[in-house]
């Protein structure tokens, strides 16, 4: 018997045009696991395709405020739709992380921080983590402090490096990247990225997270490479949406977290539990 649902997952998707597909996909690839067989045997959630948002790495450079109040505004969107908390499949968007929580009236649960925590309980033998970003993420340094928080190194290629370049190249490019080809993958973006996966390798890397949706579509179906394993973030979201829809044990939804930077009386309270906040 399917379980009672008890919260509506909202997804802020279109960053880029396959983030939501793929987690859609992990969703139900996720429920189908634990014994979903037909419609109804998988959760109610709520997506909007919000492909106007202003791209997070440009952003970052230029436009933060605009990008940020974009962010507030679908979240809130989404709540207004009947989501008890939200998920954005962008690596980079989670930069804005701390200045939108404030603004918003629904949790958002923190990618990042709940993929650097299960890199630590899923592969507790793993000192030393690959990751692979846009230069968005690896500059804004989110992964990096996550992981440092629970012990673990990133090791990442240098921004403006070659092997960087091609990655960056291998998402953005609007002939053969992954954003501009979209399902019909370019052979040549997943040889990039398997590339720069093995160079991290070399460097000393055990395991390789792929830090941005677009790296999640190109390596679909491939969960290890140079001997190490590849870390895929969307199929970690999407298990944790599976437990805040379905009320496991642990899970619960609650006001959205106060940015670590700011624990002022006018912050919102703290979650107090694993699923929004890995950190408890």
């Amino acid at each position: 018997m399917k379980p009672k649902q008890v919260a509506v997952p909202g997804i802020l998707g279109g960053l880029g045009p396959l983030a939501h597909v793929e987690l859609e996909r992990d969703l139900i690839d996720e429920g189908t696991r634990r014994g979903a067989r037909g419609d109804l045997d998988h959760p109610v959630w709520i997506v909007i395709s919000a492909t106007d948002v202003p791209d997070r790495t440009r952003s970052l450079q230029s436009r933060a405020d605009e990008c940020a109040a974009a962010l507030v505004r679908y979240g809130n969107r989404l709540h207004a739709a009947g989501a008890d908390f939200i998920v954005v499949p962008c690596h980079t968007a989670h930069a804005f992380y701390d200045v939108v929580h404030r603004e918003l009236r629904v949790p958002w649960v923190h990618l990042v921080d709940h993929t650097a925590h299960h890199v630590a309980r899923a592969h507790g033998g793993v000192r030393k983590v690959g990751v692979l970003a846009t230069d968005g993420t690896l500059g804004s340094g989110i992964y990096q402090r996550s992981l440092r928080r629970l012990g673990l190194e990133a090791i990442t290629p240098d921004i403006g490096s070659t092997v960087q370049n091609h990655v960056m190249q291998a998402i953005y490019d609007p002939g053969w990247g992954i954003k501009a080809v979209s399902s019909d993958l370019h052979q040549r973006a997943r040889a990039v990225q398997l590339a720069a996966a093995a160079s991290l390798v070399e460097r000393g890397a055990e395991a390789v997270i792929l830090a941005c949706t677009e790296l999640s579509v190109a390596m679909r179906g491939i969960s290890s490479h140079a001997g190490v394993p590849l870390i895929d973030p969307l199929k970690v979201l999407a298990s944790i949406m599976l437990d805040l829809a379905f009320g496991a044990p642990t899970a619960s939804v609650d006001a959205p977290r106060p940015s670590r930077r700011d624990t002022s009386a006018t912050s919102p309270p703290a979650s107090a539990h694993p699923l929004i906040d890995p950190g408890v």
